[in-house]
């Protein structure tokens, strides 16, 4: 009796085409000097080359053209995701919900226990017609704000706000992407097409019970984390060093000026009587200049004692009656996010220094040692997560803060030490 021996049939080629295509995209979307828009349009690309180049023929006789690829952007569901982000991100550009967050901000002072209750049930109810990302980011620096004011555990405050977020998109269909795909796909395959709040009620019996969890229990099984940049960052102060007659720069160059310094001397601008001058290296330096300098008040010091000049704060000299001013002047911490201008670029690449007028004293990458006022600093090419520990004038700071192109904590009165944030 024989008996017949059967083999599985072989892969598809196309199959196993695709499944390695999918494995190089992973691979391509771990390279962070690579973007990940060009990551996706190459896979895309080779995606859409390939099926053209090798036409794919169904069994039933079918064939799969590479324009078919595209059909998906044109679906309702991936459209209503977009047109969600859309109308997200115009309330974090407009500021829509900031008296939303300035509400809440203020009810902590009040009761903390109560305020973290509110906030959770306004960011679940927000998230259930907006994304939950512009919820996040509007939460986000009020809430490290508070939790570097009170000392609070910023995981305690931070992961229940998260997930309370998530929570209260699961109770629409346009709560999350994930909602929205889901009913449009049951649509697409001949059900009832769902309500926006049809499963509403179970939606809120699963979220009020989480939402007790994340207020009552989470906040005291959480690791304790505190936010901060273990470092001392002194402060930067502004002064203006007079050239006196017969003194060492009197007569000689900037670049003669800046070498006696042994290369620390940083001009912003040098004023001659009722002129400003570019502070070129070749400028010759005469008695009665007025180098305006930024640094630390034993450096301005030092300056003043190396060039044989005189240091003034305004139109004060320097001196025990006088003492150097930060007048105006503000230290706050920034957080580069996915998205960000400076995500994958250095703060000399962009200009920081110039389009925002402020300077970078410290740089904290988590898993490194912070680095402090440090020449390198400006060419480290930044992360998301990174953190950076900015000075400058408040108007400058509350700019930044307005531009959302980065993540800007809540530090208006605050000021750095070696343990953290406190209270000035």
């Amino acid at each position: 009796m024989e008996v017949a021996i059967t083999f599985p049939p072989l892969p598809d080629p196309h199959a196993i085409a695709v499944l390695l295509l999918i494995a190089f995209a992973l691979v391509l979307f771990t390279r962070e000097q690579i973007p990940l828009e060009t990551s996706s349009l190459g896979v895309l690309a080779i995606l859409v080359a390939g099926f053209a180049v090798f036409p794919y023929t169904a069994s039933d006789g079918d064939h799969l053209e590479s324009i078919d690829f595209f059909n998906g952007f044109g679906h309702e569901a991936l459209i209503a995701v977009c047109a969600l982000m859309v109308a997200g991100q115009g309330l974090v550009r407009t500021g829509a919900l900031e008296p939303v967050g300035r509400a809440l901000a203020k009810l902590w002072s009040i009761s903390p226990s109560l305020s973290l209750l509110l906030t959770l049930l306004v960011g679940g109810f927000l998230s259930a017609f907006v994304n939950n990302v512009p919820i996040v980011v509007l939460l986000l620096p009020i809430l490290v704000g508070i939790s570097m004011r009170t000392g609070q555990s910023a995981s305690g405050i931070l992961m229940p706000m998260g997930m309370a977020t998530l929570v209260g998109g699961m109770s629409t269909t346009i709560g999350t992407s994930t909602n929205l795909l889901v009913v449009s796909v049951a649509a697409d395959l001949g059900m009832k097409r769902l309500g926006m709040f049809d499963f509403l009620l179970p939606a809120a019996i699963a979220g009020g019970v989480a939402v007790l969890y994340l207020w009552l229990v989470a906040p005291r099984i959480l690791p304790k984390r505190k936010i901060r940049i273990e470092d001392n960052s002194p402060r930067l102060f502004v002064g203006h060093i007079h050239i006196e007659e017969d003194s060492f720069c009197d007569g000689r160059t900037l670049q003669e000026a800046v070498e006696k310094t042994g290369g620390q001397l940083r001009v912003a601008k040098i004023q001659r009587g009722e002129r400003v001058l570019v502070p070129l290296s070749d400028v010759v330096l005469k008695a009665g200049d007025r180098l305006s300098v930024q640094d630390t008040p034993e450096n301005l010091k030092e300056f003043e004692t190396v060039l044989e000049g005189r240091l003034y704060s305004g139109d004060d000299p320097v001196d025990e009656e006088h003492p150097l001013s930060d007048a105006d002047q503000q230290i706050a911490e920034i957080v580069v996010t996915q998205g960000s201008p400076l995500e994958g670029r250095s703060l000399s690449r962009t200009r920081f220094a110039d389009a925002y007028q402020l300077v970078s004293l410290a740089l904290h990458r988590s898993g490194t040692n912070s680095r402090t006022m440090r020449k390198d600093v400006g060419d480290i090419r930044l992360k998301v997560g990174d953190v950076l520990l900015v000075q400058g004038p408040k108007e400058r700071v509350h700019e930044l803060k307005a531009s959302r192109e980065v993540l800007v904590l809540d530090a208006d009165g605050n000021q750095f030490s070696t343990t953290g944030w406190k209270s000035a």
